[in-house]
């Protein structure tokens, strides 16, 4: 068995070392706060608890990450710098870092990308389609991507990227999950789902963080993924509308109809509040058909995603106990 360092210790972060852990892989955990409360992979097996060592990094530093990164098999980039208006200023060095500790280690370097590089679509994205950014921050994504590919091409080290569409699912972090934080929440405390952006009636695709973890996994431990990217087996798209009916039924509450801020006001709103403005770039991506297809890394790895019911069902059970655990330490 291997060891791999994996930076960033949110949803999709824990997610890969619990699969990772539970291949029986050792695992360096490594964010910047070095403070870890939920630890999915300590039920995994026996031992569990001691295969993963939780350290604080800064993940722009190269020196200390290629420090860490010495006798790994595979580096995971699972960060998720915390600020959606700064990815300008914060994504260009842990990007650098990371392909410095690839180059510098030895170790395969796996990317946790998402959609923005493809712009704006019009049939369902597959990995080989161009990368075509409709704004800064996908041209930002399509630039580490094409820089880490080039490398990986001339040798300098190994390299892949998994893409995703938005996330869903236990253990995500605040203000990362739109079906999480909007949709589920909302339903579950007994109000209408209110969307900032898009069409209630658009389809769109939603990933399930689990599912992540565990593409991340295989790809990490395995020689058969370096050198392209590759889609996060995902569920058939569903529209805002048909999600938060699917979450009434499974969670047993009242259907509430989901209201949406007109584009316009969005629009206003962007002078002065800089979230609005930030996402005008990627509102077409909620305003109109936004699909990803994983069939070609379902064919190759043998993977499928988590049956859509399945996979809501255990989100919604974990947003009542972290809401229940709230509750109990106010009280």
């Amino acid at each position: 068995m291997s060891h791999h360092l994996v930076l960033g210790a949110g949803g999709v972060g824990r997610s890969t070392t619990t699969e990772l852990v539970a291949l029986g892989h050792t695992v360096t955990l490594a964010s910047r706060s070095g403070r870890v409360t939920e630890r999915p992979w300590e039920t995994t097996r026996a031992g569990a608890a001691d295969a993963v060592e939780v350290v604080s990094v800064d993940a722009g530093d190269a020196d200390a990450v290629t420090a860490l990164a010495r006798g790994a098999a595979s580096i995971v980039n699972a960060v998720n710098p915390p600020s959606y208006m700064t990815w300008d200023t914060d994504w260009p060095p842990i990007a650098a870092a990371t392909l410095a500790a690839a180059e510098g280690s030895g170790a395969g370097l796996v990317i946790i990308g998402n959609l923005y590089g493809y712009g704006q679509v019009d049939r369902p994205m597959r990995e080989d389609d161009p990368m075509r950014p409709a704004g800064h921050k996908g041209g930002l994504r399509a630039d580490m991507w094409h820089e880490a590919l080039a490398r990986h091409e001339a040798g300098h080290l190994r390299v892949t990227e998994l893409r995703s569409s938005d996330y869903f699912g236990p253990g995500t972090t605040p203000r990362t999950s739109y079906l999480n934080d909007i949709v589920i929440d909302a339903l579950l405390a007994g109000r209408a789902p209110f969307v900032p952006v898009g069409r209630p009636d658009a389809p769109h695709s939603w990933t399930y963080v689990p599912d992540v973890g565990r593409l991340g996994a295989r790809v990490a431990t395995g020689d058969d993924g370096w050198g392209r990217a590759w889609h996060v087996p995902t569920a058939p798209a569903r529209t805002f509308e048909q999600a938060a009916e699917d979450v009434a039924r499974l969670a047993n509450v009242k259907a509430r109809r989901v209201r949406v801020l007109p584009r316009s006001l969005g629009t206003a709103a962007g002078l002065v509040v800089p979230f609005m403005r930030e996402v005008r770039e990627t509102r077409h991506q909620f305003e109109r058909p936004f699909v990803l297809d994983s069939d070609l890394t379902q064919r190759t790895f043998g993977l499928a995603p988590t049956p859509w019911d399945e996979a809501l069902t255990v989100t919604i059970a974990a947003r009542r106990e972290a809401k229940a655990t709230r509750a109990a330490a106010a009280a």
